[in-house]
């Protein structure tokens, strides 16, 4: 019987350490948040919007416990927009909590700071560029007067490099 529960103990100890090593190391990639950014350090782009062929970047929030997380993003002449849903979203409170973070876009990971865009002008500009590179405009739910709404606004980042 002690046989047994040893076996049984070293089992869940290989899964622990298998799952451990995908989330570590794989699931920043996927759609599930992991931990690790990975890419090649680099200096900000001169012009943020050559990126813009990306879909998706791997945004790292300053804090513990790590994570990372695939969001939607727009590059601009002077930096990134990013925004999420107005439901005190984990990732955003970190960014409230503390705006430094790692950004990865294709295979490079860039030092940023984000500013909260709370302005409504200036956040319904932010927001129209994220609608048009998405192409959101129709989608029930996402369509700027969705996104915009002054009485549940989406929260709008604009990220730029440290």
């Amino acid at each position: 019987m002690v046989g047994r529960a040893k076996k049984a103990a070293a089992a869940i100890g290989v899964v622990l350490v298998i799952a451990a090593g995908v989330y570590v190391f794989a699931t920043p990639y996927n759609r599930t948040p992991g931990v690790r950014l990975g890419g090649a350090q680099s200096g900000a782009p001169t012009d943020w919007r050559l990126v813009n062929d990306m879909r998706l970047m791997q945004l790292k929030p300053a804090g513990f416990p790590p994570f990372v997380v695939n969001v939607w993003f727009v590059g601009t002449r002077d930096g990134v927009i990013t925004a999420t849903r107005p439901d005190a979203g984990y990732w955003g409170r970190r960014v409230h909590a503390n705006p430094n973070a790692a950004v990865r876009i294709a295979d490079r990971a860039y030092e940023v700071k984000a500013r909260e865009v709370s302005e409504m002008g200036e956040r319904r500009e932010m927001l129209s560029r994220y609608v048009d590179k998405y192409g959101l405009g129709d989608v029930p739910g996402m369509t700027l007067a969705d996104l915009a709404n002054d009485t549940l606004p989406w929260e709008v980042f604009f990220w730029t490099a440290r």
